[in-house]
């Protein structure tokens, strides 16, 4: 049986694996791409091949968002792998990273085969799984990370908590680093963070809310560097959000560290102040810091510290949000504001279109060594077709999701998919 064909003709080809950013088309072959450039089908597409006609468009690697919460197996009234796959494919990502912290925990490989199925089945986004970095994420025991690995995990992390013992940690990383495998840490000193919902600083003390203050991720990112220099191992900090860790991790770097890290857009978007009068939409861990913070985010992006941009998906429903602000769930969903929230970057100078894409795609392939967020003959065609300038206003209602706790509710914002193709399958297209 011939394998289909697609043309994508007319469209402005954006590859960060190759700096190409001209006009051109794309064939794609099956889940393959065939063949792509500004000459091919300047004489027309031949008879057989379906045409796209993308119109002057961006046409771009699908997104890769590494860090990301199904909340499947446990919490389905939540979120569920086919739910979340199908919000991520109207946000334009392609691949996923899973995080471990459901319920029961992603510690074994008989949980790691259950994701993976469950995404098959679902015939949607590519899902890679995390594992847990120690056993129940009680920081203590380690994962079986080889075992693990072999059945699929691409990284270890106990997201939602952070490996605070220093000797389970130390040990983490060296075994972690007998496979070539990351450590991802979500960078937190809890006993400095206390009973905190929001960060300390003039908004905490003005709404009488127990602030968590900045020292708290900047204590854990510097213990860790001492642990990967004494290591080698691969250190990766999740969302990271104060200035001070952000130049903890370009020292790293400058030493030839082993260490990455990912923001998350609300941390470049939003502020403490978008807190408001105890919105708890607007909680997170880490929380929404300051306005010197959140420039320092946008700067360690422009400057390449920050490696990628990934959105800590964390549905809840209404009954986890819709209380006090010191009991209230923290997390946000982010899959669908993904692209219009860094497109912000682009539209306001800090960063080319091509830079941007890079941090939404290729990175996060390459740190977690995923075949994906390429353009190139023989890739897995997955793509994404967008306009970065059409303005829209955020509707959570109108979310793929099956939660809304989104503080973007309303927020005008520019950019957006138009098309979403996997392994040469579009599986989403706006309007329908």
């Amino acid at each position: 049986m011939t394998e289909k064909r697609t043309a994508y003709i007319n469209a402005r080809l954006l590859n960060p694996e190759s700096g190409l950013d001209a006009a051109g088309a794309l064939l794609t072959e099956g889940a393959e791409i065939a063949d792509l450039g500004p000459q091919l089908f300047a004489d027309g597409v031949p008879d057989g091949i379906e045409t796209v006609d993308c119109s002057g468009h961006c046409l771009s690697p699908g997104l890769v968002d590494m860090h990301v919460h199904l909340r499947e197996p446990g919490h389905e009234h939540k979120e569920t792998i086919a739910t979340g796959g199908l919000s991520a494919l109207a946000g334009g990502v392609t691949s996923l990273c899973s995080m471990p912290n459901t319920d029961p925990v992603i510690d074994n490989v008989a949980l790691i085969e259950f994701v993976q199925r469950r995404a098959r089945e679902a015939k949607g986004v590519k899902v890679f799984p995390f594992a847990a970095a120690t056993k129940g994420l009680d920081g203590k025991q380690l994962t079986e990370f080889g075992m693990l690995a072999e059945a699929g995990a691409v990284a270890f992390t106990d997201d939602g908590l952070p490996v605070a013992n220093s000797q389970v940690m130390r040990r983490a990383l060296s075994y972690a680093k007998t496979f070539d495998l990351m450590i991802s840490q979500h960078a937190e000193d809890l006993s400095l963070s206390g009973c905190g919902c929001m960060a300390e600083g003039e908004v905490a003390t003005r709404l009488g809310l127990d602030g968590i203050p900045e020292i708290s991720e900047t204590v854990l990112v510097e213990r860790d560097i001492r642990l990967v220099e004494h290591s080698g191992g691969r250190y990766h900090v999740a969302h990271i959000s104060t200035a001070e860790a952000v130049d903890c991790v370009r020292r790293a770097k400058a030493r030839g560290l082993s260490v990455t890290c990912e923001a998350a857009p609300h941390h470049f978007s939003l502020t403490d102040l978008d807190v408001g009068d105890y919105r708890t939409f607007a909680k997170m861990a880490p929380p929404l810091r300051s306005e010197s913070n959140r420039a320092a985010i946008v700067e360690g992006l422009k400057d390449g510290t920050i490696d990628a941009i990934a959105t800590d998906h964390a549905p809840h429903d209404q009954e986890s949000k819709r209380l006090p602000m010191a009991h209230a769930a923290n997390g946000i969903v982010g899959l669908e504001t993904l692209l219009p929230l860094s497109l912000e970057l682009y539209h306001g100078g800090h960063m080319t279109l091509l830079e941007l894409l890079r941090r939404l795609t290729l990175a996060p392939a390459e740190l977690l060594k995923l075949p994906v967020g390429r353009l190139r003959k023989g890739a897995p065609a997955d793509l994404l077709l967008f306009d970065p300038d059409v303005p829209w206003v955020v509707d959570t209602a109108k979310f793929r999701s099956m939660s809304k706790n989104s503080p973007f509710d309303g927020r005008p914002v520019q950019g957006r998919a138009l098309r979403t193709v996997v392994d040469g399958r579009t599986l989403f297209t706006a309007g329908t």
